[in-house]
């Protein structure tokens, strides 16, 4: 595997603001745009951590937890929690705000994306591990594993009876 990077080293803050090309009938934010900036600003946190061209290989469960209205500014965070081979799963979150009214910035979208790190020829390439340094980012860190296993099962790219690390935190034999 290629040299150690610590998490810091693959952070991502990025700002965008809602137009009206943006929304929806209801003049909210529509969950196809959210998705392209998430989208972004995690391939850009992966290409720092690799140093590599990076394609998107899966998108755990956007939550769309809150309407982002029009006028909105929307801040994205994103970092590499863990890295496997070719593949880094990256966290991210959107944290909306009214500037103009003042009002407190809340996160109301979180996802996990998986990235693969690709050569000139576009054949996958090894990545450098992460080295996680806060609580958060160890936590982070520790389950990414057993998520990496879901997605390898639901894709039906694993056995469930390989998945050890899942099936242990699920407490199954």
């Amino acid at each position: 595997m290629a040299k150690k990077k610590s998490v810091n080293d693959s952070k991502v803050i990025m700002t965008e603001m809602v137009l009206p090309n943006d929304t929806n009938t209801l003049n909210n934010l529509m969950g196809g745009r959210l998705m392209h900036w998430m989208d972004i600003c995690a391939a850009i946190a992966a290409q720092k951590h690799s140093n590599r061209t990076v394609v998107t290989a899966s998108v755990d469960n956007i939550s769309f937890g809150k309407p982002i209205p029009l006028g909105s500014v929307v801040t994205f965070e994103s970092h590499v929690t863990r890295a496997f081979n070719s593949s880094m799963e990256i966290y991210i979150k959107a944290t909306p705000e009214k500037i103009p009214f003042g009002k407190k910035p809340e996160a109301s979208n979180f996802a996990f994306f998986t990235f693969v790190a690709v050569d000139q020829g576009g054949h996958p390439i090894e990545v450098p591990e992460v080295i996680p340094g806060t609580d958060e980012e160890k936590e982070l860190f520790a389950g990414a594993l057993r998520r990496r296993q879901l997605r390898l099962v639901l894709a039906k790219r694993m056995k469930a009876s390989d998945a050890t690390e899942l099936k242990a935190y699920l407490g199954l034999p």
